[in-house]
């Protein structure tokens, strides 16, 4: 008696029937993914999209280890991170890690660009990389929107 851990195929005995299965669902994800572009076209990319605001700022490190932010058009502070700050920090040393390794300023600024249907992104114009805010979540994106508004302290 021989016992074989080979399922048998409904297709043939060639080929197990578990791939076929899987090829199925491949193909028919793929065949519901080009039938989706084709109704709803492209996805614009985010340069094209209406901007509602935009903001030059400069972020520089203090010697407490706070985060002045500063506007470049008036060269004020107008707001200071205290703490931990992590999605800020993190986002900050990401870009200005790329700068490093391509040889380039930290002074340059990064502009804050709010854009008509809600999304928020962050460009660094030494490097031209840009993070989009809203796919980090609503929290960590107002972190950054709130400096739409902000003002230089009286």
């Amino acid at each position: 008696m021989t016992t074989s851990t080979h399922h048998h195929s409904p297709l043939g005995e060639g080929t197990p029937w578990p791939i076929w299965v899987l090829v199925a669902i491949v193909l028919t994800v793929l065949l519901g993914v080009v039938l989706k572009m084709q109704i709803s076209g492209p996805a614009v990319p985010q340069e094209t999209m209406a901007v509602q605001w935009k903001r030059d700022l400069a972020f520089v490190g203090q010697s407490n280890g706070d985060i002045a932010v500063m506007d470049v058009a008036s060269r004020q502070e107008v707001a200071r991170f205290h703490g931990e700050q992590g999605f800020l920090r993190g986002s900050l040393r990401a870009l200005n890690r790329e700068r490093k390794r391509n040889g380039m300023s930290p002074d340059l600024p990064f502009q804050l660009t709010g854009y008509v249907d809600g999304r928020i992104t962050l460009l660094d114009t030494a490097t031209g990389q840009r993070l989009n805010l809203e796919s980090f979540g609503p929290t960590n994106s107002a972190v950054f929107s709130q400096l739409q508004w902000a003002k230089p302290a009286t």
